[in-house]
């Protein structure tokens, strides 16, 4: 289910370009502290990972991540919970399982513009919203896809619960079920469109998700166990300086840093279809950040994913963001607080 991944990149993979300044400590050789993260091979998820890793930023902090691959946020939440993991980093449900007390989020990647997309196959007699009513339709429920499928169906008039039949299957498996024709419809997240376009030609994307921003602006980013938070917020910190500079690499120099994360972790996808993926993303500087974690803008946004769990049935009496998002650690390290 999982795929261990070791960091085996170094700054050599970016060439000539110059380094960003983060602060960085100083540890003896052969010292980093070891962290088990988990992850969604997907850019919006991993895309500061692999940025940090290709330039010796987890190096920089003495971190040396342990990664190990999923393909559903949950799966990655159950490995946490289950202590399997010390954090990870996710899409929506990042405002599932800390909303039911089991995870802290401490770093927020990105809004999830586009990445969310509907697919329908015409050959099957689906080739309109209306066309869905009683169809079956494959997503990874409790999932970023999820969250935006159930959105884009009542925008158009459908009921989720009774309209449409919901299949739910990990990723790999819901668009293979597509591709094969055994249903007609599948939400998904990119880079799974690449492989559903390569093999069925003639289906059509209905909408993404940015059709609904950002009144459900869907965010990715990062969450410790609980007891991991509470006893290594210096480690936590000291991720969220190798980060800092991974995402300015990304807002600032993107046709650079795409190029090396295609070569390097996207072999599989053209470059041109990598840009496409990262203008299916928000990515906002440093400050930016800093200003919408002061301001509410990200507890709301966490908050409205979470009442979609709430409203689906999936908890009861959830946490609220304010009480599971922590906005002290990067307000601290960004030089913000």
């Amino acid at each position: 289910m999982s795929i261990n991944r070791r960091n085996l990149l170094r700054t050599a993979a970016l060439g000539g370009i110059a380094t960003l300044a983060a602060p960085s400590i100083v540890r003896a050789v052969g010292s980093a502290e070891s962290i088990r993260v988990g992850y969604l091979h997907t850019l919006a998820v991993d895309g500061h990972i692999f940025t940090a890793e290709a330039n010796g930023l987890w190096e920089e902090q003495g971190l040396k991540p342990e990664l190990t691959r999923f393909y559903t946020g949950l799966e990655l939440f159950q490995a946490m919970v289950g202590s399997a993991l010390d954090m990870l980093a996710t899409g929506a449900v990042l405002s599932n399982f800390p909303a039911r007390g089991q995870g802290k989020v401490f770093l927020i990647n990105n809004v999830e513009f586009a990445t969310a997309q509907l697919w329908v196959n015409p050959e099957m007699g689906v080739s309109s919203f209306q066309d869905l009513k009683g169809k079956q339709i494959a997503t990874s429920i409790g999932t970023t896809a999820h969250v935006f499928l159930a959105t884009a169906l009542k925008a158009n008039g459908i009921d989720p619960k009774s309209d449409v039949s919901i299949i739910n299957q990990r990723m790999p498996d819901a668009v293979t079920a597509f591709i094969s024709g055994a249903v007609p419809a599948v939400a998904l997240w990119v880079p799974f469109n690449v492989q559903l376009k390569a093999r069925v030609p003639g289906a059509q994307m209905l909408v993404d998700a940015s059709k609904y921003y950002p009144e459900a602006a869907i965010l990715g980013g990062w969450a410790a166990r609980n007891d991991y938070y509470e006893t290594k917020k210096d480690v936590l910190e000291r991720v969220i300086k190798a980060w800092l500079p991974a995402n300015k690499r990304l807002v600032e120099q993107p046709d650079e840093t795409l190029a090396v994360l295609q070569k390097t972790q996207y072999s599989d996808v053209p470059l041109d279809e990598l840009k496409a993926q990262y203008e299916a993303q928000k990515l906002f500087p440093a400050a930016e950040w800093a200003k919408m974690y002061k301001d509410g803008t990200v507890t709301s946004w966490l908050d409205r994913v979470t009442d979609f769990y709430a409203e689906v049935g999936g908890m009861t009496n959830p946490v609220s963001a304010k009480d599971y998002f922590d906005p002290s650690l990067y307000l601290k390290v960004a030089g913000q607080g």
